[in-house]
């Protein structure tokens, strides 16, 4: 299963706000992602955060097609919450009031994939 990694850029010295923000965190309705047309496009598996001084990472693990899980988060309740919550810390504004600044700010916040390792890409035993 592929991840995906977003960076925030923030103020540091609100550890304690950013973790509250994401511990009250409402999870999606539906790890179902879906594309325009209703048909499945992927699955939310799980979502990580990580934080270290002026930096915020949101690790995503997902099926199908990434575009069409950011489409997903931009739409759920709790994903936009958070966003709001955030603006006050972040050192670097981002538009994530519409769907489309919201996906715009993905694609930019999107680290390189350098490389991928799980057990469950290795092949089924004999």
């Amino acid at each position: 299963m592929p991840f995906a990694a977003i960076t925030y850029d923030i103020k540091p010295g609100h550890e304690k706000e950013l973790t509250e923000i994401f511990g009250d965190f409402k999870r999606v309705r539906s790890s179902r992602v879906e594309d325009a047309s209703g048909e499945q496009a992927g699955t939310i598996l799980a979502t990580a955060v990580f934080l270290r001084d002026d930096t915020l990472v949101r690790v995503i693990e997902y099926t199908g097609d990434l575009e069409a899980v950011a489409r997903h988060m931009a739409s759920q309740p709790g994903v936009r919450e958070v966003e709001r919550k955030l603006k006050p810390y972040l050192s670097r504004p981002r538009d994530t009031d519409t769907v489309e600044g919201f996906v715009a700010t993905f694609r930019r916040s999107l680290l390189t994939t350098v490389a991928q390792i799980s057990v469950r890409d290795l092949p089924a035993p004999a």
